[in-house]
């Protein structure tokens, strides 16, 4: 019992000694105080940053692989044999009376063998609007093999003299070539050639649309009556009528005018012609660029019918 008593006693004095104010103070800078933080480094692609740059990286890569995804297919699709343009059947023409199917397809025929998706619209619809009959067209794709060509073509308003040849010619000065067989009833326009700026020849043919409408409004279908139209000079316009409106006899009379007022001087001639014929027999010619118009009768005292 002693022997217990005196172990107790010891640890007692041991624990004392253990939590000694002095032990304690001395030993705090050891165990008890916070040591100076220890400095950490902060990983390059750590934190949010790294997050972001890692988030752009993924998309990044994502939109490349989407991007030779598509360029892959797109490869891949515009080399089946199911696309390809390999026969003329495979592209239609629409709109064409005068111009030939043959003309139009001429600019495809070097796309045989390609993807329709490669051909180059624009390029090929400049080339079908070369061809002189056409006025404007248009070209699409018809998924999966074919071409849609619409055709707009021209309207001829007379017959341009072109040496010795006639040819026709529309209301944008543009020279058509002849279609054999076409019963057409035009009047004959000189004064244009090939080698005249297509603007400025556009430039007369309003002129000479202006005349038209001008004397049709003076009196209906007078220009049934317009053999030929002499353009040459800009300022000026002579006509050759087959006959005047009221004229007791047919005979071929030519008109002078300025470029202004058709419509009011033609009406001149209609309502005084057949006063003027018996005054004066067969009247030649008629010059309305004056104040008054001037006579010039035909002195050979025969008048000639002008034939168209």
């Amino acid at each position: 019992m002693e022997r217990v008593k005196a172990i107790r006693k010891n640890a007692a004095v041991a624990d004392g000694e253990s939590y000694r104010p002095e032990l304690v103070e001395n030993d705090e800078p050891r165990y008890l105080r916070r040591q100076k933080p220890v400095e950490i480094r902060r990983k390059k692609f750590g934190g949010k940053k790294s997050f972001t740059l890692s988030h752009d990286v993924r998309l990044a890569g994502d939109c490349c692989g989407l991007w030779c995804g598509r360029l892959c297919c797109g490869r891949f699709s515009s080399s089946l044999p199911k696309v390809l343009l390999l026969k003329p059947e495979q592209v239609e023409v629409t709109g064409n009376h005068i111009v030939s199917r043959e003309a139009v397809l001429a600019p495809f025929y070097k796309d045989r063998g390609r993807s329709v998706l490669r051909i180059p619209l624009d390029a090929r619809r400049s080339e079908v609007e070369q061809i002189s009959w056409v006025q404007s067209a248009s070209v699409q794709r018809v998924l999966p093999n074919r071409i849609r060509i619409d055709i707009s073509e021209r309207t001829p308003i007379a017959f341009v003299r072109n040496g010795n040849d006639l040819a026709l010619i529309d209301e944008f000065g543009v020279i058509l070539d002849r279609q054999h067989g076409d019963d057409l009833r035009f009047p004959i326009v000189t004064g244009l050639i090939d080698s005249m700026p297509r603007s400025e020849r556009q430039k007369r043919m309003m002129n000479y649309q202006e005349f038209i409408r001008a004397i049709d409004m003076a009196h209906p279908f007078s220009s049934d009556q317009v053999s030929e139209v002499d353009l040459s000079n800009p300022k000026e316009l002579r006509v050759v009528m087959a006959g005047i409106p009221g004229a007791k006899s047919t005979q071929a009379v030519t008109l002078f005018f300025n470029q202004n007022d058709f419509a009011a001087r033609y009406g001149t001639v209609v309502q005084n012609f057949a006063v003027w014929q018996a005054e004066n027999g067969c009247v030649q010619s008629i010059d309305l660029r004056y104040r008054l118009p001037v006579l010039n009768p035909d002195t050979s005292g025969s008048c000639v019918s002008a034939r168209k």
